[in-house]
């Protein structure tokens, strides 16, 4: 066991002492005490953490349009890595347990004619697979990138967003799993000078899901938008962790996550539960910074559970501004209210408070085919608790 080890009572927002490797064993096994472990429902994790995990294969299929190349390499390649390096077990174990990378590359001062859809299918019921892309934005390039997660089995990877600068790269990643799926995903992203990158991520689907993107400033000047929605019905674990790093001046950071939730139950493991934990860190260097973070949840039945944890770590006084907010509530009966009085019937009434809920970050969403299945889904989740 090298010295390098993962913390295990750091506070939420000490991210910048946290350890990184490629190595497995530079990690302890987690135990579920651990800060950053200690929402999961580890043994729901079918042996990720520990290494102990089948073996099987995902199908990544990649549907792009001709401005943007598809390689796909072996774990040598050298431009691995350069989104970012594994700060837990499972993303280490991921990648140093993949046989190929997808690598996605548009070339510099390039605009996709379309999207980018690369379509992630799990290795089947009882079987575990690992994986990993990376997107590389050359300077002054933009495109927007689908990342459609779907299938059963145990999924774990990495994936990296590599921004040159002034480039725009838009992503949405779905996680529309089989219910009996588990998906642990880490996403780097680096963004340079003057570039811009707007991550959305919608949890739909899977027994547990945890997702943590992390977003490093490498030039001035830069801008971040890490959103999320999720909807969680009874017996589903979906966590979120965002961190956001500003080590440079002069950077913008805009965090908002929004979740429903319904199915509760006498036992936390057949509740719905939601755990989203946002993190920011603004260092000695990054003078200017201007960030917000929020997460707001909606309880849609009674016994369903959501934990929310906002951190700020400030290094210095020298920043335009930064705040956080979290909230979780059930139902607006202000709202209800004014709907009815206008003659809506309750069931409406309160459909139309949930599509409300979450129209802002919908329409963030870039490509009109990949919004529509969202609100379907959405409708979904609504006709089957009957609200």
């Amino acid at each position: 066991m090298t010295a390098a080890v993962e913390k295990k009572a750091a506070p939420e927002s000490s991210r910048a002492e946290w350890f990184t490797s490629y190595d497995v064993d530079a990690f302890e096994v987690p135990g579920g005490r651990e800060e950053i472990w200690r929402f999961t429902p580890m043994k729901r994790l079918a042996g990720l953490h520990t290494g102990a995990a089948a073996s099987g294969a995902a199908s990544v299929e990649v549907d792009a349009p001709a401005e943007v190349t598809v390689e796909s390499v072996a774990r040598g390649d050298a431009r691995l890595g350069q989104g970012g390096v594994p700060a837990d077990r499972v993303a280490a174990q991921a990648y140093s347990s993949f046989t190929a990378a997808t690598v996605l590359t548009v070339a510099k001062e390039t605009r996709a004619s379309g999207p980018t859809t690369v379509t992630v299918t799990g290795p089947g019921a009882g079987k575990v697979a690992y994986g990993h892309v990376q997107v590389r934005a050359e300077a002054f390039a933009e495109a927007v990138v689908v990342l459609d997660h779907r299938g059963s089995g145990v999924y774990a990877d990495n994936v990296e967003f590599v921004l040159a600068d002034g480039a725009k790269l838009t992503v949405v990643s779905i996680q529309d799993w089989a219910d009996d799926a588990v998906h642990v995903s880490a996403h780097h992203a680096k963004i340079g000078r003057d570039a811009v990158l707007r991550h959305t991520a919608v949890t739909l689907g899977g027994d547990v899901v945890r997702v943590s993107p992390t977003a490093a400033f490498a030039g001035p000047g830069a801008e971040v938008e890490l959103n999320g929605l999720y909807f969680a019905d009874a017996g589903q674990h979906f966590e979120h962790r965002t961190f956001v790093d500003h080590a440079v001046p002069n950077c913008t950071s805009n965090v908002v996550y929004k979740g429903a939730l319904q199915g509760g139950g006498g036992a936390d493991d057949t509740a719905a539960h939601t755990v989203w934990v946002g993190d920011v860190l603004i260092r000695a260097a990054a003078e200017g910074t201007q960030t917000y973070e929020l997460n707001r949840n909606l309880l849609l039945t009674d016994g369903a559970r959501a934990d929310s944890v906002p951190n700020l770590e400030i290094e210095t006084g020298e920043i335009a501004g930064a705040g956080h907010a979290s909230a979780t509530g059930r139902f607006d009966d202000e709202q209800l209210f004014y709907l009815q009085a206008r003659g809506i019937p309750e069931a409406q009434a309160r459909r139309l408070v949930v599509r409300g809920f979450f129209h802002e970050l919908l329409m963030k969403i870039q490509v009109p085919e990949v919004r529509e299945r969202l609100e379907a889904a959405i409708e979904a989740e609504l006709e089957a608790v009957g609200v």
